[in-house]
C-alpha cells in the first residue's frame, strides 16, 4: 500500500520497496509544474505593477529598433559636393553635370575660390570638392590629359574612400566618352573596340541596401541585450528586497525557481521578436525571404540562452546595480563589436577573431541574415544552430548549479 496516498493497495505489489504509487509520483510532477507556475505568476505581477520593467521589456526594444533602423546605415550616397569651375565651357559643364546627375553626389554650391571650398569643407557643408582648371576645354579638345583636382574631407575616411571611388568612376566614364567623340571626329567612322561585356546580377540583397543587411543583426543584438538585462535583475532583486529568505523556506527547488523566473521574460522576448518582424516588414520594408517558423525556432533557442545568462549574472551578483552593469558589459559590447553586426569579423585581428567564437550573438546574427536574405534552410545553418543549443543548455545547467537555497 502506498505510504504517501494511504490507499490504492493495487499498486503495492508493483512498487515494493518504493513506498509510492504512480499516481502520487505523477501528482508530485504536477506539483512541480504548479510551483513553476506560481513563481512565474508572481514575476508577471511584478512586471505589470512595475512600469519600468514593462517599459524596459517592450518600449526600449522598439525605441532601439526605430533609432537604429532609421539612423544606422552603411550606404554612402548623396555626398555633398562643391565645384569650382574655372573654365565654364560646355565641356566643363558637362563634367559637372555628370557629378550632379549621379545619385552618389549632391551639388551643394559653386565656389569662386579656394577660400569658399575650405570654408565649406570645414563646416562639413561639403565632403568633396572638384576644381576644374581654366584650360580644361582646350586640353580635352586637343586629346591631351586634362587634370581635375578632387579635395576630400579625410576626417571620415570611410566616406572619403567611397566618395573618391565614385568620383573616379564618373571621371572614367567622362574620359571614355570624350575619347570616343574625338575618334569619331578624326576618323569619321564609328570606332570598334574589343571589350568585356560584364553583366552583373546581385543575389539575395538585389538593391544592395545596407538596411536589409543590418536589420536582422539588429534584432539579434536587441534580443541579446534586453533578455540578459531584464533577467539579470530577477534573483538580485529578491536578495535586495529580502524576499529570498521567504522563497528559501518554501519547498521550491532551484530549477523550479529559475524556470519560473525565466518564463515571463521569455514571453516578453517572443513578443519583442514578433513586433520586430512586423516593424521590419511593414515600416522598414525589410524582405523576409526565409521560413518564419525556422526564424522563431532559432530565436527560441537563442532567447533561452540569453535569459539563462542573465539569470546566471543575477545569481552571481546578488545586487541589481552590479548585475545590470555586468549584463551590459557581457552582452552589449560583445554584441555590437564582436558579432559581425556592423564590423566584419574577417577584417578583425586574428586574436580578436578568436574571441568572437564565444560570443553567441555572432551565430544568431548569421542565422538571421541567412533566413532573411538567403532563404537558407536548417542544413546550411546547422553548425550555428548546434552551438546556440549547446550554449543554452550549458547556461541553464550552470545557473541551476550555481543557485543555492541557503543564506550565506
Amino acid at each position: 500500500m502506498c505510504r504517501a496516498c494511504r490507499g490504492i493497495p493495487l499498486y503495492a505489489p508493483l512498487l515494493a520497496g518504493t513506498g509510492a504509487c504512480p499516481l502520487h509520483i505523477l501528482r508530485r510532477k504536477v506539483m512541480n509544474l504548479l510551483r513553476v507556475k506560481a513563481v512565474a505568476k508572481k514575476e508577471f505581477i511584478h512586471i505589470l505593477r512595475d512600469p519600468r520593467s514593462l517599459g524596459m521589456g517592450i518600449a526600449m526594444p522598439m525605441l532601439l529598433l526605430f533609432l537604429f533602423g532609421y539612423a544606422l546605415t552603411l550606404d554612402v550616397d548623396r555626398v555633398p559636393l562643391i565645384v569650382w569651375d574655372q573654365n565654364n565651357t560646355p565641356a566643363s559643364r558637362e563634367l559637372v553635370s555628370r557629378f550632379s546627375g549621379s545619385r552618389y553626389f549632391a551639388l551643394y554650391r559653386h565656389a569662386d575660390n579656394y577660400r569658399d571650398i575650405e570654408r565649406a569643407i570645414n563646416r562639413r557643408d561639403a565632403l568633396i570638392a572638384i576644381i576644374i582648371p581654366s584650360n580644361f576645354a582646350k586640353l580635352v579638345e586637343s586629346g591631351r590629359k586634362a587634370p581635375v583636382q578632387a579635395l576630400l574631407d579625410g576626417s571620415d575616411p570611410n566616406t572619403a574612400t567611397y566618395a573618391l571611388g565614385y568620383a573616379e568612376s564618373v571621371s572614367r566614364s567622362y574620359s571614355r566618352d570624350i575619347n570616343l567623340r574625338i575618334l569619331r571626329r578624326v576618323s569619321g567612322i564609328e570606332p570598334e573596340f574589343g571589350h568585356l561585356d560584364v553583366r552583373p546580377r546581385v543575389w539575395f540583397n538585389t538593391d544592395m541596401v545596407s538596411r536589409n543587411y543590418l536589420f536582422p543583426g539588429l534584432i539579434a543584438v536587441i534580443m541579446m541585450i534586453i533578455a540578459a538585462l531584464l533577467t539579470s535583475l530577477t534573483v538580485a532583486r529578491e536578495w535586495e528586497t529580502g524576499t529570498m529568505e521567504q522563497l528559501i523556506s518554501t519547498p521550491l527547488k532551484g530549477s523550479e525557481l529559475i524556470l519560473g523566473k525565466v518564463v515571463p521574460y521569455f514571453v516578453i522576448g517572443i513578443l519583442d521578436l514578433i513586433l520586430s518582424v512586423l516593424v521590419g516588414e511593414f515600416i522598414f520594408d525589410i524582405p523576409l525571404h526565409g521560413s518564419l517558423w525556422l526564424l522563431f525556432a532559432m530565436s527560441v533557442i537563442f532567447l533561452t540562452g540569453a535569459l539563462s545568462l542573465g539569470v546566471l549574472i543575477s545569481i552571481i551578483a546578488r545586487n541589481q546595480l552590479v548585475a545590470s552593469q555586468l549584463a551590459l558589459v557581457a552582452t552589449m559590447l560583445p554584441a555590437f563589436l564582436l558579432s559581425g553586426f556592423i564590423f566584419p569579423i574577417d577584417n578583425m585581428p586574428a586574436p580578436v577573431q578568436g574571441i568572437t567564437y564565444i560570443v553567441t550573438a555572432r551565430y544568431f546574427v548569421k542565422i538571421l541574415r541567412d533566413i532573411y536574405l538567403k532563404d537558407a534552410g536548417l542544413a546550411i545553418m546547422a553548425g550555428e544552430a548546434g552551438l546556440l543549443l549547446i550554449f543554452s543548455i550549458a547556461a541553464i545547467a550552470v545557473s541551476i548549479r550555481m543557485f543555492r537555497k541557503k543564506i550565506e
